[in-house]
């Protein structure tokens, strides 16, 4: 089979493609020919070193695709049926080894490189929302990235929730997405010149005077301390990202200063760590999209070959919506 390797911590350069010796699943497991592998930030930080990993190693977490054989034990999957999954690592190649325990069934309604597209991102938003901050009606919610993969589909859950989203975008293309998707106010950070003194007073300004509740903040080091000073009292910074770098110690009396208010970082695997609270969190996800309740933008299509670019895309803040390797 075809995959991509990184074949040592660093750029996108280090990703090669390979030919490896076809996989076969063992006990518990399922063989999946792969339809579409996510990309994801997480991707990245893997690549990057900045996450511990040996190398070489086959790229990805995230996918959809169609059983193409079980192992031993194995009796709620055949082949033929089709699934996704959000955290298997080595899912940037042509064919996957699958746990049952984490794979996800796709409903008919929905296609694979839309499962693909929400697994990772949309699990994610799904459990920033009702979970981790649980968004409740009125509240008002700041979130970085408004256009990108999870920023699109949080915002339309925040708002079925009855959130007033306020998001942070880069482009009046990105603008236009974000309110689109849910948002009240779209603040172009990139004409400010500084986001720690002049994005607070707009965000508390869009929200009342008195600032948000919850901030959702996958950005990470460039917008930590403008999302900090964006809460009101004993409201909540979700880090749930490093896009621009990992955010560097702090002093913890900032939070009783700024008014007794809370930083957490969340990070997927804690909010699914059994099969039932994936699979649960999954069937309301696919769910919302059968029923149009919720929009799936996929804003780049690739070849497994092109995997370098795509990381160089999402690094860049290039792209909008979900990337996705399209694969067979």
């Amino acid at each position: 089979m075809r995959a991509i390797r990184a074949r040592e911590a660093g750029g996108p350069e280090v990703l090669e493609l390979v030919e490896l010796r076809d996989p076969t699943p063992g006990p518990g497991e399922v063989l999946v020919r792969v339809a579409a592998a996510g990309v994801n930030f997480i991707d990245t930080y893997r690549r990057g070193g900045v996450y511990p990993m040996s190398f070489p190693h086959v790229v990805g977490s995230e996918g959809a695709g169609e059983v193409v054989d079980v192992g031993e034990g194995v009796t709620d999957l055949t082949v033929g049926d089709r699934v996704a999954w959000l955290d298997v690592l080595g899912s940037y190649a042509e064919l996957v080894v699958v746990p049952v325990a984490r794979a996800l069934r796709v409903p008919d309604g929905v296609g694979l490189d839309v499962a693909a597209a929400l697994a990772m991102q949309g699990i994610t938003a799904h459990y920033l929302v009702n979970s981790t901050y649980p968004v409740a009606a009125g509240n008002p919610v700041l979130l970085h990235a408004g256009a990108g993969g999870v920023g699109l589909l949080l915002t339309q859950l925040a708002t079925a929730r009855g959130g007033r989203v306020i998001t942070t975008v880069s482009t009046d293309g990105k603008a236009e997405l974000s309110r689109a998707a849910g948002a009240v106010e779209v603040i172009r950070y990139d004409q400010l010149g500084d986001l720690t003194t002049e994005l607070p007073p707009l965000v508390r300004a869009a929200s009342g005077g008195d600032g948000v509740a919850v901030a959702y903040d996958g950005v990470g080091r460039t917008t930590f301390d403008a999302s900090l000073a964006s809460l009101r009292r004993r409201g909540m910074l979700v880090l749930f990202g490093g896009a621009s770098g990992q955010v560097p110690p702090f002093d913890l009396q900032r939070l009783n200063s700024g008014g007794s208010l809370y930083v957490t970082r969340p990070t997927a695997g804690h909010y699914t760590a059994t099969t039932a609270e994936l699979r649960g969190r999954g069937a309301e996800v696919f769910a919302a999209v059968r029923a149009g309740r919720l929009d799936v933008r996929i804003g780049v299509r690739l070849s497994l070959a092109e995997a370098a670019q795509a990381h160089r895309l999402l690094e860049g803040r290039a792209t909008t919506g979900k990337v996705l390797l399209e694969i067979n």
